[in-house]
């Protein structure tokens, strides 16, 4: 279970919103974690909190398939993201990563700013505290919930390839 806060972002972020190309010149991914959504929401690297929610409208992570934006989020603490929807590319480029992403157009729409959340990243059973009600997420396909439990793609393959 993850449970945290709600930091609602409404249609269309854009995976440069997420994190601006003029960033990606340094080189250690922690560093995006303290301007991850800065443009947006200044406070958002700075308040975010360990398994706090970023929930968002229509087309999440749109425009370029920079695999920086999913780490980025990661790297903040954010436990998962639900959206409305997601672009094809930021899908599966936050599961390569090791970032949980649900897709739940009606918890997109009725969460608000501030509320506390619980995900069940196996059922994709969410849960607002605040408005004592709950949304079913789309379930995410057990491979890519192993995929997340080991840290994304790369780390997989290294376990598989080393052993460890």
């Amino acid at each position: 279970m993850i449970s945290g806060m709600a930091w609602v972002f409404g249609d269309h972020i854009s995976s440069d919103a997420i994190i601006p190309a003029r960033y990606l010149h340094q080189r250690d991914p922690h560093s995006w974690s303290k301007v991850v959504l800065g443009d947006l929401r200044p406070e958002f690297a700075g308040q975010v909190g360990f398994g706090d929610f970023i929930v968002a409208g229509r087309n999440f992570g749109c425009g370029s398939s920079r695999e920086q934006a999913p780490l980025a989020i990661k790297n903040a603490g954010v436990g998962a993201v639900i959206a409305h929807s997601f672009s094809r590319m930021f899908y599966r480029n936050a599961f390569n990563m090791g970032l949980l992403v649900f897709t739940c157009p009606e918890a997109a729409a009725r969460v608000h700013d501030g509320d506390r959340l619980r995900l069940d990243p196996y059922s994709g059973l969410i849960e607002d505290v605040e408005q004592e009600t709950s949304f079913q997420a789309r379930p995410v396909d057990p491979y890519l919930t192993d995929l997340v439990s080991q840290g994304g793609l790369i780390k997989k393959i290294r376990k598989q390839i080393t052993g460890r």
